[in-house]
């Protein structure tokens, strides 16, 4: 007999939280079947199911992307994989930057330089004040551009999906493609070339597609549509010539009968 488990053991097997086992429900990645009380129950199979999910996350894969490989449906896994490349490149690069700090750190200590554990944390320390500022320049420029509900259902969304949502490799990947757009520059927005980024683009925008309230899309309309105004301020990955092109491309593609994605507005992040 198939053994039959409740979501808070299945939360104890796979590390999951209740409530991000419940997105990925909303999402159709799993389907637990309901016992007469209505509780959740899963069987062995959405328990594997689950433990291929934690591994396709792993390795770099969007939620949308991990529900077209459950689903059968094609994939471009090459530039998948090229793309999650990028984002460990940009891992890499802060690993170096961390080992570098403790050999600086260790070279002076052999010296005999009195290194207390004040002067040692705050070495360590640098990689997250240069996050902080970096969140501090966003929000400076948030304010000026969105209303209050807008960043409060931005803030609102960002704490639900804590478990499902990686913002530092999302923008890992955002910088890797936003640098690819602009080395290809100029291109043609009819291309397909430039269709092929239109689509990688809705697909980055993918996971903020499905969570988006109408006051987050006038915020992100707004920010972007005046990004002239604060390029330079704060980085989302890429500047006003890329984010210009894909605003010309997305049209070009809307225009020649392509479906990039049912997106209010237009191909904001």
């Amino acid at each position: 007999m198939t053994q039959i488990i409740d979501i808070a053991e299945v939360a104890r097997r796979t590390g999951l939280s209740a409530r991000a086992l419940r997105f990925y429900e909303a999402r159709g990645l799993v389907r637990p079947l309901r016992t007469a009380s209505g509780r959740r129950a899963y069987g062995a199979g959405e328990l594997e199911r689950l433990h291929q999910l934690i591994a396709l996350k792993r390795a770099g894969l969007s939620l949308q992307q991990i529900k077209k490989l459950f689903d059968r449906q094609p994939i471009d896994l090459r530039e998948l994989i090229a793309l999650q490349l990028d984002a460990l490149d940009q891992q890499a690069c802060s690993l170096d930057e961390a080992r570098a700090t403790l050999r600086t750190t260790l070279s002076r200590i052999d010296r005999g330089e009195p290194i207390d554990a004040a002067t040692f944390c705050s070495l360590i320390r640098t990689g997250d004040l240069m996050m902080t500022d970096e969140t501090q320049k966003w929000q400076a420029v948030t304010d000026r551009y969105m209303s209050d509900q807008a960043k409060a259902d931005f803030a609102r969304t960002a704490a639900e999906m804590g478990d499902v949502f990686d913002p530092v490799a999302t923008g890992a990947k955002w910088k890797a493609l936003g640098d690819r757009i602009k080395a290809a520059l100029p291109l043609d927005p009819a291309s397909p070339t430039a269709l092929g980024f239109v689509r990688e683009w809705f697909t980055l925008l993918a996971p903020f597609t499905a969570v988006a309230t109408p006051a987050m899309w006038d915020g992100a309309r707004d920010l972007y549509g005046r990004m002239d105004e604060w390029q330079g301020q704060a980085d989302p990955g890429f500047d006003l010539t890329v984010w210009q092109f894909i605003q010309s491309a997305t049209a070009a593609a809307k225009a020649a009968g392509h479906d990039v994605g049912p997106v209010p507005g237009f191909a904001q992040p």
